[in-house]
């Protein structure tokens, strides 16, 4: 609310609280020309002698009553429009803090956790820090003026009896409101959860559209989806209730109030002690106090929901990062990109050790290759390299320097990747091309594409490089999402290189064209390749052969063979599958080329069967 570096918003909170002062004192000063109208118009002057003779008429006191209504909703509404973007300023800093935050937590974190949830949870919460930077500033300091002036007013000109009797009023309506409110903050927690839960499902359902489609799943992701939004409907529905209760007591509560200060007034009217201005001007003034007395209730009420529909975003931002720099680390200084890993250990849980003290050197320039079955740590390796977590024991180097000890921006600004799974952003294929290095130009993109032979492709398309990818890439197959990978890696260009199972989940014949644009990529670069397919490293300089997280083969393609090991026994087994698959496709293409013979027609004018 009080910005230090912008001076021009700490002058706007000044400005608006001096409005803010002059609407109260207009808003508790307005009921004063009810009164005196009232008294004119019942012939009684004598509290008016202070005033000039042209001002005491009757329509002039009422033209006076609505000028000074119009001034008093002038000044508040010039009070809001100063303070707006100050309100929006506080609400913008703490959503982008709460962003940076969540891209700063583990990639542990994000696992486990659902992307549609996070985004609900981040939405209500922005949207209660809005509730409250405006309800706090804009309604409870003025709302508080406006009791002291009230309480103020009532105790030099009516006496004490006045004051005990609003004061009452006001403690029996605040504890009321309170207590309620109280009471329909855990509603609110259910309708929160119902919600969060609802867009969860929906999300994923949406993401997984093909899934859904394949298995004709429609019905149960509806079923699941109405559930939930069954228990949003439910909660939502008592909380609706609960607010009418609520605001009926508020309006009991008040009523009574109000009545015994107007009998007050009545008696005295009839014993002459009070004018019939006065019982207008206490019944106006009670009136008025209304307003922001009901704000009060509303303004707690809205606080409470806002605080909390911000508990969950208040929660992320508690979250400690589980990898963070240490104070004044260094960044990374690659000079040659030698990769070291140092008796490695490392854990997801406590209970299951994924890599078991693995030791290996990739040399600068060259090329190192990790084998193994599935679940043997070889992904692991990667994350860890980029240093999404943290080793149990042991050290991780790049030319020398612990990747611990220095910047993680720095570590990952010298390391490319070329993931198994491409995802895209759902944007242009130049903006997902550009993403490697933001500030290329336009033909450091295009020779980017040349260099993974994407360009061609991309040129044929009607919308070229602006031609949008969809969510996910899923406009893309998995070659072309590959070679904009590719391109990306190209345009960074890092000193390390990491090649994921890069062509895994291609066929033979897109993974020979892959192939080649890897091999260009990774030449003279430090390359660490983590494979599933061994046709794809057998030119590495050195393959490592893991199983249940450690080290039980190494060496090269030839020698691993001759070892007559795993290595040989995994290359067995997918030399077979790949003689299968190209048995297979054969068959098909000559299947097919037989259809095409068997249909061609002998004579030209005799018809097609």
């Amino acid at each position: 609310m009080w910005p230090q570096e912008r001076p021009d918003l700490r002058a706007r909170v000044l400005w608006a609280s001096f409005y803010l002062i002059l609407a109260k004192l207009l808003t508790v000063g307005v009921p004063y020309f009810y009164k005196w109208a009232t008294d004119a118009l019942d012939g009684d002057t004598s509290g008016l002698a202070w005033l000039p003779l042209v001002l005491t008429g009757a329509v002039t006191l009422v033209v006076a009553y609505n000028v000074a209504r119009i001034v008093s909703v002038a000044f508040n509404q010039l009070r809001d429009a100063l303070f707006a973007s100050v309100g929006q300023y506080a609400v913008r800093r703490l959503a982008y803090k709460t962003f940076v935050h969540m891209h700063a937590l583990s990639l542990r974190f994000h696992l486990e956790r659902r992307t549609g949830g996070l985004s609900r949870i981040i939405e209500r919460g922005t949207k209660g820090i809005e509730t409250i930077v405006r309800f706090t500033i804009l309604n409870s300091v003025p709302t508080l003026i406006e009791f002291l002036l009230t309480a103020v007013i009532f105790g030099v000109t009516y006496g004490i009896a006045y004051v005990l009797v609003v004061a009452l009023t006001v403690i029996a309506y605040s504890v009321f409101t309170i207590r309620a409110s109280d009471w329909r903050i855990h509603i609110r927690r259910e309708m929160n959860d119902s919600d969060t839960e609802a867009n969860t499902k929906a999300i994923d359902s949406l993401l997984n559209f093909e899934t859904v489609k394949y298995f004709g799943n429609e019905a149960m992701e509806a079923e699941r989806f109405d559930q939930s939004m069954a228990r949003y409907e439910n909660a939502a529905t008592r909380t609706w209730t609960s607010l009418g209760w609520l605001n009926f007591g508020q309006g009991v509560i008040f009523s009574i109030g109000m009545g015994v200060a107007m009998v007050m007034s009545a008696r005295e009217v009839m014993a002459g002690t009070q004018s019939l201005g006065d019982f207008v001007f206490i019944n106006a003034l009670l009136m008025q106090l209304s307003i922001p007395l009901n704000f009060i209730g509303f303004v707690y009420r809205e606080i409470r929901q806002g605080l909390t529909d911000m508990e969950q975003m208040f929660d992320l931002l508690q979250v400690s990062e589980e990898v963070r720099d240490t104070p004044g680390a260094p960044a990374l200084a690659v000079t040659a990109g030698t990769i070291r890993f140092e008796d490695v250990r490392f854990s997801y849980d406590s209970g299951r050790e994924i890599l078991k003290g693995i030791s290996f050197e990739v040399p600068a320039g060259r090329s190192v290759a990790i084998v193994g079955p599935s679940g043997a740590g070889k992904s692991t390796i990667s994350r860890l390299l980029f240093r999404f977590y943290d080793v149990s024991s042991g050290r991780i180097t790049v030319d020398g320097q612990d990747i611990a000890a220095v910047r993680q921006d720095s570590l990952r600004g010298a390391i490319g990747i070329v993931p198994q799974d491409t995802v895209l952003f759902n944007d242009t294929i130049a903006y997902n091309i550009r993403y490697g290095r933001v500030d290329a130009t336009d033909e450091e993109v295009r020779h980017a594409a040349e260099l993974a032979q994407i360009h061609s492709f991309i040129e044929s398309l009607p919308d070229g490089y602006r031609t949008t990818v969809g969510e996910r890439g899923l406009k893309l197959s998995g070659g072309e999402k590959q070679r904009v990978a590719i391109a990306r890696t190209i345009l960074k260009a890092p000193p390390i290189l990491v090649l994921d199972e890069a062509t895994s989940a291609l066929d033979t014949h897109t993974e020979q064209d892959i192939q080649s644009a890897l091999s260009l990529v990774s030449a003279e670069r430090t390359t660490l390749t983590i494979a599933h397919r061994l046709s794809t490293i057998i030119d590495a300089d050195e393959i490592l052969v893991l199983r249940a997280g450690q080290i039980v083969e190494r060496g090269s393609h030839r020698t691993l063979l001759a070892a007559n090991g795993l290595y040989a026994e995994m290359w067995a087994m997918q030399r077979e599958a790949t003689e299968a698959e190209e048995a297979l496709r054969r068959a098909r293409e000559a299947d097919q080329l037989g259809v095409i013979e068997r249909r061609a027609p002998a004579d030209p004018l005799e018809p097609r069967r």
